[in-house]
């Protein structure tokens, strides 16, 4: 049986092929994007999930599930400029469940609504992930200083002026989730010389990078004190991941 589309439905799709069509990214348009198990709202507040990230939620969860097997309390974790969650939420979704308290920052207000949509939507509750503004650090209670044991971030890491940003990038996505200063390298710079007095002993810091970084950051976490130094490849056997032990 075949039914007409109805005006206001063909309006509707019309609107989106021509915002399609102007240039808009497809994940906008559709206003949701699969990342790992999630099926997420994104939209111009917060970067594009990618698969390149996911590497870095593998890496964060091989460590998680070592220290779930050991540990006897919550693992307390944090995912640092969370954007749309997807690292958060991945983490609090795939471990077991009563295991973990997530806690999810940003700067941006309007990314931490895009945030609080996916987590009503995760199944997940709020005693397991928690919601916090600021930057970096300084979103989270001071009374948590030396008590994470894991602390996770994809920031900013594209040096401004880089001519390999891809229009429909450089256009549509939130600045402030592209580009750092430095080089690209400020925001790495901030978390790991701030990393150590919030991770409980043995704990790690596990970080997304540029492709052009692993040297970089592996000598930035080296400087600050951190063992276990490693840089990791995504699926394309590029540097992506870098983390460092407590």
């Amino acid at each position: 049986m075949h039914e007409l589309v109805g005006a206001r439905s063909g309006a509707a799709l019309r609107a989106l092929v021509d915002r399609r069509l102007a240039g808009e990214p497809l994940q906008y348009v559709m206003n949701r994007w699969a990342f790992r198990h999630l099926d997420v709202l994104v939209d111009e507040r917060v970067l594009i999930p990618r698969p390149e990230t996911e590497a870095v939620v593998q890496t964060a969860l091989e460590l998680a599930v070592d220290k779930v097997r050991k540990s006897k309390s919550k693992l307390r974790i944090a995912d640092l400029g969370t954007g749309s969650g997807v690292i958060g939420l991945s983490l609090a979704g795939e471990l077991p469940r009563g295991s973990t308290e997530v806690w999810l920052t940003d700067l941006s207000a309007d990314a931490l609504e895009v945030a609080r949509a996916n987590l009503a939507g995760s199944g997940l509750i709020d005693a397991e992930v928690r919601i916090v503004q600021g930057s970096w650090f300084a979103a989270l209670p001071s009374e948590s200083r030396n008590s994470f044991d894991l602390i996770v971030s994809n920031p900013p890491y594209i040096a401004r002026g880089d001519v390999g940003v891809e229009k429909i990038v450089r256009d549509y996505e939130p600045d402030i989730a592209l580009f750092a200063e430095n080089d690209g390298m400020s925001a790495h710079e901030q978390i790991v010389a701030q990393a150590q007095e919030w991770l409980g002993p043995g704990g790690w810091l596990v970080l997304e990078i540029g492709h052009d970084q692993g040297d970089k950051v592996r000598a930035l976490l080296s400087r600050n004190g951190f063992k276990n130094v490693q840089i990791r490849q995504d699926l394309a056997h590029r540097d992506r991941v870098a983390l460092g032990q407590k």
